[in-house]
């Protein structure tokens, strides 16, 4: 197994709940009117440190969609997914393609400025609300 290399992430950042590893900025949230089978979810354009499972087609409340669910790289935890570009059955939904949906539940929220810190410097200046 090789070494693990994390992405992090400056100012208002949402962390995975499990290991606190970054997983986006606010800057690239488009929307938190989505709902998963979890509860509130938010869609956004860029996410980072996330590995993407295989392409499978899913009913959801807006139609039938191409995605591919989305793991922490650090815990492995389920944390969302991504919507497949040139996919979209809908041509109302093509806005959804290439962004990708973070479940609230497997969220926190941090305030991070250092993105070259290691995990424990980071957890060390990071403040959780």
């Amino acid at each position: 197994m090789g070494r693990l290399f994390l992405e992090y992430l400056e100012g208002k950042v949402y962390a995975c709940s499990t290991c606190g590893s970054h997983l986006a900025s606010a800057t690239e949230l488009v929307s938190k009117s989505f709902h998963s089978k979890n509860g509130k979810a938010y869609l956004f354009n860029l996410v980072v440190n996330v590995c993407q499972g295989p392409k499978e087609e899913r009913l959801m409340t807006t139609g039938l969609h191409h995605v591919a669910d989305l793991q922490c790289t650090n815990c492995k935890q389920l944390v969302g997914w991504k919507y497949l570009q040139e996919q979209a059955f809908e041509k109302t939904q093509k806005y959804k393609e290439g962004k990708c949906i973070l479940e609230r539940t497997r969220l926190d929220d941090c305030f991070c400025s250092h993105p070259t810190l290691s995990d424990s410097e980071c957890e060390d200046t990071c403040m959780l609300p």
